[in-house]
């Protein structure tokens, strides 16, 4: 009997093999997409245009923060990280706060800058 129990296991594990094996292949088949396997090339998002301000006083607080979300946002839009209707948005804003920045409103620029940041989800300081 001993011989019998030794070969059925002998079968069971050989169905059991068979079986994953099986599975195995059946399951591959899922991996595979259909259509052409040529990569298809993606188009990068155009870069904007430098913004048209006016001239901006060195070293005042608003040009820099103006120059550094300009930066920012150039980035994102080169990324596809920000949509250029978005982007477009924002740059009324900005055009504005260069304005109050050039007549020498620092701190209307700055509050200019600082609620369109909020309002488009970056992070604006204090």
């Amino acid at each position: 009997m001993r011989k019998a129990s030794r070969l059925g296991s002998i079968f069971s594990t050989a169905s059991v093999s068979m079986g994953v094996f099986l599975a195995a292949i059946a399951l591959g088949g899922c991996n595979q997409t259909s259509g052409s396997s040529v990569p298809v090339a993606t188009v990068a998002p155009k870069a904007p245009a430098p913004p048209n301000w006016p001239k901006l006083p060195e070293g005042a607080a608003c040009a820099n923060d103006l120059n550094h979300y300009q930066t920012v946002l150039d980035a994102d839009v080169g990324t596809g990280n920000v949509n250029r209707s978005v982007y477009d948005q924002i740059e009324i804003d900005l055009g504005r706060a260069a304005d109050a920045c050039a007549a020498g409103h620092d701190g209307e620029a700055r509050a200019i800058i600082r609620s369109t940041k909020l309002r488009h989800g970056y992070r604006a300081s204090a």
